[in-house]
């Protein structure tokens, strides 16, 4: 039986330098702007689950890793893997401007 639609991305931002205060801020903003893309388009109602998660990668480079996971019940007819890169996407250029605005202040 299919329960819906579910789909999962990963994106990996390249971040310059930055202190632990401005990595959570970025990360937090990455979050709330996936969250809010969401629910501008689905009501909470149709939401099974979300999961947004964020990880800081510091190997070669300073890497935000943003993972999406959304899940919706059968009867909701979206197309969950465009809504995630639709969030992904606009998440992705509110994290450049804000490290754009960071650099500035520097």
């Amino acid at each position: 039986m299919d329960e819906g639609s579910s789909g999962k991305r990963v994106i990996h931002i390249g971040l310059p330098e930055l202190s632990e205060e401005e990595l959570i801020e970025v990360g937090e903003l990455a979050q709330e702007t996936i969250i809010k893309h969401v629910f501008d388009v689905l009501n909470r109602s149709d939401v099974k689950d979300i999961e947004v998660t964020m990880r800081i990668n510091r190997e070669d480079t300073l890497d935000l890793e943003v993972e999406v996971y959304l899940e919706v019940p059968i009867f909701v007819k979206v197309d969950v893997e465009e809504l995630i890169d639709e969030a992904v996407e606009e998440a992705y250029e509110t994290v450049e401007r804000k490290l754009r605005e960071i650099a500035g202040k520097g």
